[in-house]
């Protein structure tokens, strides 16, 4: 057998896919979903946790290794008056694209909130290990997929074989950017969010910008669409601005417009495609603060953190985006517009426990749609769209 060895994570044969930013944190590193300048544009702590949730994140090598090992410092979230932190999720390998093993992912840091938009009170803890034994022993392509509601600081890999980089990323390239609803950290593992589970479908690479209780139309995260590489486009948007009041119907539209002229910027040609909101039993009959939620982690009814103004519905969101489309499509063949309840709608609602985030199956479903819908042959986005539009 092969001897046991140390794999660098950064400058080696790894590839990690779906983060936009590597931070360098002491002896890890840290896979963040947004590129490091729009840090000093976040409105408050939440938003930089989420960006560093690593939903659809992956490290990607070939090895003949039987065994992988990754060491990793996960942050958890405590909230003061529950009875315990949250759960760091699960790591999950795959083997030449086949869902192989999972474990879990250990608990490392603390932080404790009083709530969702606080600024939290760290209580340090430890990295740990997750080992994946028993691989085939020949030449494969492995990929370790990161909990997508944990921030993981990577502390080392160690393979027993050799390892080599992987062969380039197959299929055409998906940058998404939506709410929790396209986050999915209620999903039962990081290959089961419905962005994955339609990428892999579809035979495409995703890159994952929903952003949990943050897909609020920021300047910051269309720059970052527009600068980022994509072959295909798409937003799910309206469920946050209704949730949390961003918008009154006079300033929605406008904000809406100014997102897609700045994804426009650099990507002038590409399929663009806009979803508006889901099936939401929380939100349907009116919106407001505290109206939804992305569970106690983001804030809702009686969550001092959140406290807006406004009357933004989910009619008016889904007409607005609609209408939006239409008119900018007279002059933007490639911009397309799906409603989201063909991806979720009310006779989903049992999968969907509380009144606002599918559940596992429920996402699942949302890939199958998607994929079919959308990314398929005879989809919006399907494969005859053509190649990776690059901006400079």
């Amino acid at each position: 057998m092969a001897s046991w060895r140390d794999v660098p994570l950064v400058g080696g044969p790894v590839e990690i896919r779906g983060a936009l930013d590597l931070e360098r944190r002491g002896p890890g590193v840290l896979p963040r979903r947004l590129p490091a300048w729009t840090r000093a544009q976040y409105p408050d702590a939440f938003m930089d946790f989420v960006a560093s949730m690593p939903s659809g994140v992956r490290l990607v090598l070939r090895t003949d290794a039987t065994t992988v090992e990754l060491e990793l410092l996960t942050t958890v979230r405590h909230f003061d008056g529950s009875p315990e932190p949250g759960p760091a999720g699960v790591v999950e390998l795959l083997v030449d694209g086949v869902p192989f093993a999972r474990a879990k992912a250990p608990r490392g840091d603390v932080l404790r909130l009083a709530h969702s938009r606080a600024e939290g009170r760290l209580l340090p803890g430890s990295a740990g290990s997750v080992r994946f034994t028993g691989l085939p022993g020949d030449m494969k392509e492995v990929a370790l997929w990161l909990p997508p509601q944990t921030p993981c600081e990577l502390r080392a890999l160690r393979a027993d074989g050799a390892v080599e980089p992987p062969a380039p990323a197959r299929g055409r390239l998906w940058v998404h950017h939506g709410s929790s609803i396209s986050h999915c950290t209620q999903a039962d593992a990081p290959t089961g969010t419905w962005p994955v589970v339609a990428a892999a479908r579809a035979g495409v690479e995703v890159v994952n910008l929903g952003m949990a209780g943050n897909c609020h139309l920021d300047p910051y995260v269309a720059r970052t669409i527009r600068d980022t590489a994509a072959d295909l486009i798409s937003l799910e948007l309206g469920a946050n601005p209704v949730a949390r009041s961003t918008f009154t119907p006079r300033t929605f539209g406008p904000a809406v417009h100014g997102f897609l002229d700045t994804v426009r910027d650099g990507h002038p040609d590409t399929p663009l495609l806009v979803v508006s909101p889901v099936y939401s039993r929380a939100l349907e009959a009116e919106g407001g603060p505290g109206a939804g939620r992305d569970g106690p982690q983001a804030g809702g009814p009686g969550d001092p953190g959140e406290r807006a103004q406004g009357d933004l519905t989910m009619a008016f969101v889904r007409d607005a985006l609609s209408s939006i489309v239409r008119d900018r499509a007279r002059t933007d063949p490639a911009l397309h517009h799906l409603d989201g309840r063909g991806l979720f709608g009310q006779g989903d609602a049992a999968d969907q426990p509380d009144g606002v985030h599918p559940n596992a199956a429920g996402y699942r479903r949302m890939g199958h749609r998607f994929a079919a819908a959308v990314l398929g042959p005879g989809g919006v986005l399907g494969p005859e769209g053509g190649h990776v539009s690059r901006t400079g």
